[in-house]
Protein backbone atom coordinates (compact mmCIF):
# COMPACT_ATOMS: atom_id res chain seq x y z
CA UNK A 1 0.00 0.00 0.00
CA UNK A 2 1.62 3.05 -1.04
CA UNK A 3 0.42 6.42 0.83
CA UNK A 4 0.04 9.50 -1.04
CA UNK A 5 -0.58 13.17 -0.02
CA UNK A 6 -2.66 16.12 -1.49
CA UNK A 7 -1.06 19.53 -1.90
CA UNK A 8 -3.34 20.52 0.52
CA UNK A 9 -2.12 18.05 3.22
CA UNK A 10 1.47 18.68 2.40
CA UNK A 11 1.15 22.32 3.41
CA UNK A 12 -0.57 22.24 6.18
CA UNK A 13 1.80 19.46 7.74
CA UNK A 14 4.77 21.80 6.88
CA UNK A 15 3.60 23.85 9.54
CA UNK A 16 3.97 21.26 12.15
CA UNK A 17 6.49 21.05 14.73
CA UNK A 18 8.37 17.92 15.24
CA UNK A 19 6.53 16.22 17.86
CA UNK A 20 3.44 17.25 16.35
CA UNK A 21 4.52 15.09 12.90
CA UNK A 22 5.52 12.42 15.11
CA UNK A 23 2.08 12.28 16.57
CA UNK A 24 0.61 12.70 12.86
CA UNK A 25 2.38 9.60 11.90
CA UNK A 26 1.73 7.02 14.73
CA UNK A 27 -2.33 8.17 13.42
CA UNK A 28 -1.13 7.74 9.78
CA UNK A 29 0.02 4.12 10.90
CA UNK A 30 -2.85 3.27 12.82
CA UNK A 31 -4.92 4.01 9.83
CA UNK A 32 -2.59 2.15 7.66
CA UNK A 33 -3.28 -0.80 10.03
CA UNK A 34 -7.39 -0.58 9.97
CA UNK A 35 -7.99 1.41 7.18
CA UNK A 36 -11.66 1.75 7.92
CA UNK A 37 -10.86 3.40 11.54
CA UNK A 38 -12.46 6.52 10.38
CA UNK A 39 -15.62 7.13 10.01
CA UNK A 40 -16.68 6.81 6.14
CA UNK A 41 -19.03 10.13 5.25
CA UNK A 42 -22.56 10.25 3.36
CA UNK A 43 -23.50 12.77 0.28
CA UNK A 44 -21.05 14.61 -1.78
CA UNK A 45 -18.12 13.45 0.44
CA UNK A 46 -19.46 9.42 -0.21
CA UNK A 47 -15.86 7.44 -0.46
CA UNK A 48 -14.18 9.99 1.68
CA UNK A 49 -13.21 8.85 5.24
CA UNK A 50 -12.16 11.30 8.09
CA UNK A 51 -10.30 10.10 11.23
CA UNK A 52 -10.56 12.23 14.11
CA UNK A 53 -7.37 12.93 16.64
CA UNK A 54 -5.95 15.05 19.38
CA UNK A 55 -2.68 17.15 18.97
CA UNK A 56 -2.23 18.57 22.54
CA UNK A 57 -5.48 19.57 23.82
CA UNK A 58 -7.04 20.45 19.91
CA UNK A 59 -8.64 18.11 18.20
CA UNK A 60 -7.53 17.45 14.68
CA UNK A 61 -9.54 15.77 11.74
CA UNK A 62 -7.45 13.83 8.71
CA UNK A 63 -9.57 13.04 5.70
CA UNK A 64 -8.17 10.09 3.29
CA UNK A 65 -9.53 8.14 0.95
CA UNK A 66 -8.55 4.71 -1.66
CA UNK A 67 -8.12 4.61 -4.58
CA UNK A 68 -7.04 0.84 -5.82
CA UNK A 69 -5.11 -0.05 -3.06
CA UNK A 70 -3.33 3.25 -2.56
CA UNK A 71 -4.38 5.73 0.57
CA UNK A 72 -4.68 9.39 -0.43
CA UNK A 73 -4.41 11.70 2.62
CA UNK A 74 -6.88 14.37 1.52
CA UNK A 75 -7.06 17.38 3.96
CA UNK A 76 -6.15 17.79 8.15
CA UNK A 77 -7.29 20.32 10.10
CA UNK A 78 -9.24 21.43 12.64
CA UNK A 79 -12.49 20.96 13.26
CA UNK A 80 -14.01 24.64 12.63
CA UNK A 81 -14.95 24.60 8.93
CA UNK A 82 -13.45 21.91 7.88
CA UNK A 83 -15.84 19.82 6.18
CA UNK A 84 -16.81 22.98 4.52
CA UNK A 85 -13.32 23.20 3.26
CA UNK A 86 -13.08 19.53 2.29
CA UNK A 87 -16.10 20.03 -0.10
CA UNK A 88 -14.44 22.99 -1.90
CA UNK A 89 -11.16 21.33 -2.48
CA UNK A 90 -13.16 18.16 -3.46
CA UNK A 91 -15.02 20.31 -5.76
CA UNK A 92 -12.35 22.13 -7.27
CA UNK A 93 -10.40 18.97 -7.98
Amino acid sequence: MKIFQSRSFKHKVKKFNKTEKKTLDNQILKIVEDPFIGVEKKGDLRGVYVYKFKLKTIQYLLSYRFSGDDLQLIMIGPHENYYRDLKNYLKAR
